[in-house]
């Protein structure tokens, strides 16, 4: 191959790198309105009366927008939120009214004006009390809801929004045939996605109807379906458009500000109008990642064949449902990662609390499951006394086993674990021992975890590419891909180069995206870009090679099957000097007699996801993906046992890519995954205070990674290809952050010789643990 499989630069790179790229906020329009939001400064309260008059007394303000003035609700699974509250809050940081004005400081100085008078009630602060028989209803209404989706469950009378069961095999037998028994109770917690570029969005309202939205999404289709529904036209009224975006990781995947702005700019007669989250909102207003309690309960012989696995997955998706139900089936779907369970039971609640609301987060439900079943299995091998990567080893998934929803396991549709654990012991040296010390007080570990995903994605996703093509004979791809920071374009561009056998620089990508000319793409999420746009590009370069042998072989009087395409050229294979450029086509073929045949050179190709299915709502049973992205994982730190403080050493990653397009690319994308998850390790989370009030919502008090805090990062990858993916490329944006904090609570709890099933791992908590709050030097 001349283009897959090797390191090119990025498109946007040098924009990027010069300060040139545009980011949706960077674009500013004279006679643009702004705003200001009001948020709720209460957990659960309900809202007596909102006096708006100060506000509009401010010279500049145009309009207040608040609840009443779009009494309906929206979700993209269960339609249970209000754009702004009405009649109640349910979480801190819920908006309840919004300024608009002819500059940002009268909005902000206005919505300092707005006199909210709220009615205090009791905030349910983890599913825990949620489920209690005396728990408050958060959503009493919850069975007149309307579902936006077949497949979700709510259940009316309590604060549970969705429930996903799996079950296979017999788990009674199960427990028979099992020798060893371990159980393990984990909680995780809600953190942010702490994207650099905050969430923002503009509407206007052309005198045609049309609605106009301008955002950084990850899902500009979705954006223009809903705004279409919410605002009651025609998707063709509905034209969003999104310049590259500065990062997502899944918080920008559904509709958010886009209808704020749509109602602020109808508020003022279809004008323009900005609406832009301060990075304290986009902590606290916005979506967050959501928290987790599970039960673990595992089964296995004495020489470590596993045999039953009983688990329970409490999803915390907080005050309204957002994406909570889908990653509950996702954490169902592939609930006991990436091995052979004989027999399995699988329950994913997802809860109401009075916490931030849940949406995607990288990864998709895996980090947190990953966290829980990986914890266990380390707990599983010190108990039977065999080590974590053998026993890891034998239970590997394999050709013939099963996934937990009964889809038949091949090797092209999972690859290869136990080839990337044989890597990733040599990679870091794992046999010199999990645990040694090092002298004064000091112990350096190693920890291990494996991993699998799937896209978890809705039977009818699709992608579509349009080539068009210009007077010099390059090429110009369009899709409705989102270019999110991950480069994605440049692959697509490296498949489109490929298959035509050209330069890649002479092939020109689209970087906006809009739902009015470029082709439907269902979501920049879930990894799946490259499989969908992918094909999608390898559709439309087969159409754009047929229009060029056609056009060509009109010019060269033969007809199209005797001719091949490579290098701008078409030609006859066996005489490769007899042929026609790219350019002398591109528009038409000029006969001898003057006069014109053909036209413009169009290619154009779609894609949908093959196979996919909803899952039985009593087994489970049925097809979330189209394949499987395997790898392990492991951390290596530093523990000084005396204050518990510690060191991380090295991260290293083994992934199953299929077939790596680009190099370079592919190993920064799964570095940055692996530094996320050791943020998540480490140092990230929501913590609420008793009344259900957010504490962190500053960066400086909600600390990221930095970079001179990253250990040293190991990438390798194994090719197992894909028989449906573009040349056998499997995603693998999300999965460098899947096993990290499992693989370093496992190096930690190997290091204090305590079981740390939590996160985050602080000292304090560790050293909580390891002694059980008994200071041995006082």
């Amino acid at each position: 191959m001349e283009t897959v499989g090797r390191s090119v630069p990025r498109k946007e790179a040098w924009d990027k790198v010069t300060g040139a790229a545009k980011y949706n906020d960077d674009y500013l329009f004279p006679g643009m309105l702004y705003t200001s939001m009001v948020n709720s400064p209460h957990a659960h309260a309900g809202i007596v009366s909102i006096d708006i008059s100060g506000a509009l007394a401010v010279p500049g303000v145009e309009a207040v927008v608040t609840g009443k003035d779009f009494p309906r609700l929206c979700g993209s699974i269960l339609e249970d939120r209000p754009p702004l509250a009405r009649d109640k809050v349910r979480y801190f940081g819920e908006p309840v009214a919004l300024v608009i004005a002819n500059r940002e400081a009268a909005a902000m100085q206005a919505a300092g004006l707005i006199k909210v008078i709220y009615e205090l009630l009791p905030a349910v602060n983890s599913t825990a009390e949620a489920l209690k028989e005396e728990a408050p209803l958060i959503h009493p209404d919850l069975g007149q809801y309307k579902r936006a989706v077949p497949d979700v469950y709510p259940e009316p009378g309590s604060n549970i929004c969705g429930r996903v069961n799996i079950a296979k095999g017999d788990l009674l037998k199960g427990w028979e045939t099992s020798e060893v028994i371990i159980e393990a109770d984990i909680r995780l917690p809600q953190s942010d996605h702490v994207a650099m570029e905050p969430r923002n969005a503009k509407a206007e309202i052309l005198p045609s109807g049309t609605i106009l939205i301008y955002t950084s999404t990850q899902a500009p289709f979705e954006i223009r379906d809903k705004i279409s529904h919410y605002a009651n036209v025609d998707e063709s009224r509905v034209v969003v458009k999104t310049p590259l975006v500065g990062g997502g990781f899944g918080g920008k995947a559904t509709l958010q500000l886009e209808l704020l702005a749509y109602m602020a700019s109808k508020a003022v007669n279809g004008k323009l109008v900005r609406v832009a989250n301060t990075r304290e909102q986009d902590f606290a207003a916005s979506p967050c990642h959501a928290g987790l309690e599970a039960k673990i309960k595992l089964g296995a012989t004495k020489d470590g064949e596993f045999k039953a696995a009983d688990i329970i997955y409490h999803v915390d998706t907080g005050a309204y449902a957002g994406l909570g139900p889908r990653l509950a089936k996702a954490m169902a779907a592939d609930c006991t990662g990436p091995y052979n369970f004989e027999h399995v039971r699988c329950e994913a609640v997802c809860i109401y609390t009075n916490h931030c609301y849940a949406t995607a987060f990288r990864g998709f439900g895996h980090v947190a499951y990953n966290f829980c079943m990986e914890r266990a299995i380390d707990k599983l091998a010190h108990t039977l006394g065999m080590d974590p990567l053998e026993l890891r080893l034998r239970n590997a998934i394999l050709p013939g086993d099963t996934s937990p929803t009964r889809v038949q396991i091949t090797q092209s549709n999972v690859g290869d674990l136990q080839q990337c654990l044989r890597k990733l012991r040599k990679l870091v040296n794992w046999d010199e021992g999990v645990r040694r010390k090092t002298g004064d007080g000091k112990v350096v570990a190693k920890g291990i975890a494996c991993f699998w995903k799937t896209s978890d994605s809705p039977p009818d996703a699709s992608a579509g590419a349009i080539v068009t093509m210009n007077p010099d004979g390059s090429l110009n791809l369009n899709c409705g891909a989102v270019e999110i920071g991950s480069g994605m374009k440049t692959t697509l561009a490296q498949i489109l180069a490929e298959k035509l056998k050209m330069d890649i620089d002479r092939i020109h990508v689209v970087r906006e995206v809009d739902t009015q000319v470029s082709p439907k793409h269902w979501k920049t999420v879930a990894s799946m870009t490259t499989f969908l746009a992918g094909n999608a590009v390898l559709a439309a370069a087969d159409d754009l090679i047929a229009k060029l042998k056609k056009a060509a072989a009109a010019a060269l009087h033969c007809s199209p099957r005797e001719l091949a395409v490579g290098n701008e050229l078409v030609y006859f294979p066996n005489n490769p000097d007899l042929c026609i450029s790219f350019k002398e086509i591109v528009h038409g073929c000029r006969q001898a007699d003057g006069s014109s045949t053909g036209g413009p050179v169009i290619g154009s190709g779609g894609f949908v996801m093959p196979g996919i299915t909803l899952l039985d709502p009593y087994t489970g049973a049925g097809k979330p993906g189209p394949y499987w992205t395997v790898g392990a994982q492991a951390v290596e730190v530093e523990l000084d046992t005396r204050d518990y403080t510690y060191r991380l050493r090295k991260a290293a990653t083994v992934l199953d890519a299929g077939k790596v397009i680009n190099p370079e690319l592919a190993e920064g994308q799964v570095r940055g995954g692996m530094c996320m998850g050791l943020g998540l390790g480490t140092r990230e989370e929501f913590r609420y205070s008793a009344a259900g009030k957010l504490a962190e919502i500053r960066l400086r008090n909600y600390k990221v990674m930095h970079y001179g805090e990253t250990p040293h990062y190991l990438v390798q990858f194994v090719e197992t290809p894909q028989r449906e993916a573009p040349y056998g490329a499997r995603g693998l944006g999300e999965h460098g952050i899947i096993g990290i904090p499992a693989a370093l609570a496992n190096a930690l709890s190997a290091a204090a010789q305590a079981e740390l099933n939590f996160l985050p791992l602080v000292p304090e908590s560790i050293w909580r643990v390891s002694t059980e709050g008994f200071d041995d030097t006082l």
